[in-house]
């Protein structure tokens, strides 16, 4: 039978093609998503300032040093003096600090270190000498041109929330945007000293046998020896937590892609093999068995998936490295993350495309060979039976998406799109396993319109349910898609703005070029006249620790798992008037100290007064007393804890906002200019600019993720419509030949045209209901999801249109030929 699929192909090619074209499409994205699998299995990072170094060593970001998913957000900082300690190792030629913070430049963000991580890049000194003691800098040549600037100028410098005066002794090859103090100044910078980020650990020979001693050395300790690539984790932490987010990504964007490969493939296909039952007709009447019959779609199948597949294995690792440099340009990921595309992505890409293509051809292969000869003869791809096994099946998928929808309704806010997503997915399966019923029942209730073309689009629409169906699928599949995802992104972002917006009180909202202030810039603010009251706010991360002793987690223990939790840390004077939170139980006024007032739900058996073990950001472990408990939004809770304790454990040691409220009467306006104007490098906005503009790197990744998918699904829309059209080339020549004008034809096209998009859209609009009802119950405590109803009409829209315009396009084409030229011609 292969045989014989390689000879019919050169006969169908409309079909071919539009098959071809599904499978191309989704081998692509399957093998560029293997490639960003890998790159988050990998999580290269290759070195970049810390490059001379064969080994670097850094704080451990993993939670007590384990493979745990618990990564800590601020950087785990080291004691200094442990520069000495491993210089003491045998084959360690030179052990040298790196301490890097953010300052400002004559209005350019640069990034400072102390001099002698220098060495580790390496940059030269082109002129002048090294930074010696307090008030020298190094710039880099570049930055320096930049600026107009040469050794021997005096400049000003922003950094640590304050502003001090430096002469430049030098320039630095190579800097860029970097600039150097000595190693005393950079930490007392930083509001560190004594601590370091990372040490650069030069050696002789025999790199990793020195990396084990180390390892030996710091056992039992948070610290991290680094070789290889993974040294780059040292210059960026949030490798190690973002770099990993990309397994999750790829397996669902992949999944997603392959989910609509199948329904897309599996509805040109089907289209394919209508069009052919005649064939299929003559092949079981002379004695081909409906296994030969199998074997002969299956056959053809793999030859357009092969071809297909190995198409898409060279510009599928290219479609990955765009997907990651566009998650890197929008913030989601590190740049420094290496792409990373071997032959493993492109075997697991391969044979998942394989795969889905079979399973499609699978699908379609049953319907045919399930077809009596007789009835094939008989032209009666009008109605088929309906599968028991694809009735169950798609009985079970309606019954997993009821559950999954439970679940989503009962999962906290934030976390309830990752139960939705899967949920739209088996919706989506379940509904195109049994779309025929509801369409069957859709063209019962149907009445013929008036008019002659009115009466025949309609009688084709109920004498050919299964090229409805498979002509409607695509357009299922997309409005779903378009409708859920778009939805479901815009009423998590209007969840999360809610909880923001309802925790804070403030009217103005002040933050530095620098990125922090010191603490003492608080009071320095409630001093200003039209100043009611001034709070810190400082966001981190924190654990709370579980019972067992803070030992070195048991991944296949459950006991031990912590309890993370977001952290705010305020200055409780004046929160009552620049923040929402409220007590419970105890007092806000209590938080001083090392103090924490944690969520209702959180705080589980502590009393008021009881210490609560924990865990900062930066993997401290401390005891806080509780003095109060809060009320929030299930999944939006935030415990609150003093800036002052909060501070030293986060990355920059500084405020990174402060809450304002003015006096009743004051010009809020004139009061932001005031604060700007007294203190250089301060930035003072209204809190709804604020509000408004949160961070959206994860929306943008999601409507990343909903461009491709339903790009594709819309690619597949299209092609299914061209083929559905252009196959019927005999139809309409005998429409044409009996009287019917070229007008009248494409008024029944029209009217099919719009039953077909209406079909999609009602189904497609039920998948999306049904995923986002739950979704919004969970975020919004209302079945309603957020987002403009444009969005909906936009898609609906959208799906019509594109339906009417490729399939008329398609019959205007196939009426190009005169009836007359068809006379003869074989089926």
């Amino acid at each position: 039978m292969i045989g014989l699929a390689l000879r019919t192909l050169r006969f169908h090619k409309g079909g071919f093609i539009a098959s071809f074209i599904a499978l191309f499409f989704g081998a692509l994205i399957v093998v560029g998503c293997g490639g960003l699998l890998e790159t988050g299995l990998r999580n290269d990072a290759p070195p970049q300032r810390l490059a001379a170094a064969p080994i670097v060593v850094t704080g451990d970001q993993r939670y007590l040093g384990t493979a745990s998913e618990m990564v800590f957000p601020e950087r785990v900082h080291l004691d200094a003096a442990l520069t000495a300690e491993l210089a003491s190792i045998p084959g360690v030629t030179a052990t040298l600090p790196d301490v890097s913070f953010p300052a400002t430049l004559a209005r350019t963000e640069v990034t400072g270190h102390g001099w002698s991580s220098a060495r580790l890049a390496p940059y030269r000194l082109s002129e002048g000498t090294a930074p010696a003691g307090p008030g020298q800098i190094v710039l880099g040549t570049r930055l320096a041109e930049q600026a107009g600037l040469r050794p021997g100028a005096r400049i000003e410098l922003l950094a640590g929330g304050t502003t001090g005066t430096y002469e430049i002794t030098g320039l630095a090859d190579g800097a860029g945007n970097d600039v150097f103090l000595s190693d005393a100044q950079a930490g007392q910078v930083t509001g560190r000293p004594g601590k370091i980020d990372s040490i650069g650990v030069l050696t002789t020979t025999d790199t990793a046998r020195i990396a084990a001693t180390i390892r030996k050395a710091v056992a039992g300790k948070p610290i991290a020896v680094l070789t290889g690539d993974d040294r780059g984790q040292a210059e960026n932490p949030g490798i190690l937590a973002d770099g990993s987010d990309l397994i999750p990504l790829a397996a669902a964007f992949g999944g997603l892609s392959m989910l609509v490969t199948v329904f897309a493939v599996a509805g040109t296909l089907g289209l394919s093999i209508q069009q052919r039952q005649r064939e299929m007709a003559l092949l079981r009447a002379i004695g081909t068995t409906p296994g030969q019959l199998r074997r002969l779609i299956l056959g053809e199948t793999m030859v357009l998936a092969a071809i297909a597949t190995a198409l898409a294995c060279y510009p599928g690792p290219r479609f990955g490295r765009w997907l990651l440099d566009s998650f890197a340009g929008a913030g989601v990921v590190p740049e420094a993350i290496a792409f990373r595309s071997g032959p493993f992505p492109l075997i697991v890409g391969v044979g998942t495309a394989l795969l889905t293509a079979i399973g499609a051809a699978f699908i379609v292969s049953n319907g045919a060979a399930r077809t009596r000869p007789t009835e094939a003869l008989a032209d009666t791809s009008v109605r088929r039976r309906f599968s028991i096994v694809r009735l169950i099946t798609g009985l079970l998928c309606l019954a997993g998406g009821t559950a999954l929808a439970i679940g989503t309704a009962g999962s906290d806010g934030p976390d309830a799109g990752g139960v939705a997503t899967p949920a739209a997915l088996v919706w989506t399966v379940g509904f195109g396993l049994l779309a025929p019923l509801p369409i069957r029942a859709f063209t019962t209730m149907l009445r013929p319109t008036s008019g002659l073309a009115g009466h025949l689009a309609t009688r084709n629409v109920q004498a050919r349910t299964t090229r409805l169906v498979a002509a409607m699928m695509p357009v299922m599949l997309a409005t779903g898609l378009a409708i859920g995802l778009i939805y479901m992104q815009t009423t998590q972002s209007e969840g999360a703005k809610k909880a923001f917006e309802e925790s804070l009180r403030a009217d103005l909202v002040v933050t530095s070029a620098t990125g922090g202030m010191p603490l003492t810039m608080v009071d320095t603010i409630k001093k200003h006249p039209g100043v009611a009251a001034a709070t810190a706010q400082i966001t981190s991360l924190g654990y709370i620790e579980p019972d067992a002793p803070a030992e070195p987690l048991d991944e296949e223990s459950e006991a031990a798992q912590p309890t993370e939790m977001s952290l705010r840390g305020i200055t409780p004077e004046g929160s009552a008037q620049t923040t929402a939170f409220r007590a419970t139980t105890g007092s806000l006024d209590a938080l001083h100290g090392a103090t924490v007032a944690l969520p209702s739900r959180y705080a589980g058996k502590y009393e008021i007064g009881d210490t609560v073990p924990m865990r900062l950001g930066d993997g401290g472990r401390t005891g806080l007393k509780l003095v109060a408990t809060l009320d929030g939004d299930r999944g939006y809770e935030t415990a609150l804890v003093p800036a002052a304790t909060l501070i030293g454990h986060t990355d920059s040691g500084l405020v990174p906002q402060i809450m304002v409220t003015a006096t009743p009467g004051t010009d809020r306006a004139g009061l932001a200019k005031t604060l700007a104007a007294q203190h250089p490098g301060l930035r003072t906005t209204a809190h709804a600019t604020l509000t408004g503009g949160q961070d959206n790197t994860q929306g943008w990744m999601a409507y990343l993720v909903l461009s491709v998918v339903v790009g594709y699904a819309l690619i597949s829309l299209v092609n299914t419509q061209i083929l559905a059209t252009s196959e019927r080339r005999r139809e309409f020549m005998l429409l044409r030949l009996v009287g019917a004008t070229r007008r009248q034809v494409l008024h029944m096209m029209t009217i099919e045209a719009v039953l077909i998009a209406l079909a999609g859209i009602a189904l497609g609009t039920m998948v999306a209901a049904l995923t986002l009802a739950p979704l919004s119950l969970s975020v919004l405590g209302t079945v309603i999801p957020s987002g403009s109803p444009w969005i909906l009409a936009t898609v609906i829209a959208a799906a019509l249109a594109l339906t009417l315009t490729t399939t008329l396009l398609a019959a205007q084409a196939v009426l190009r030929t005169h009836p007359g030229d068809m006379a003869g011609q074989p089926e």
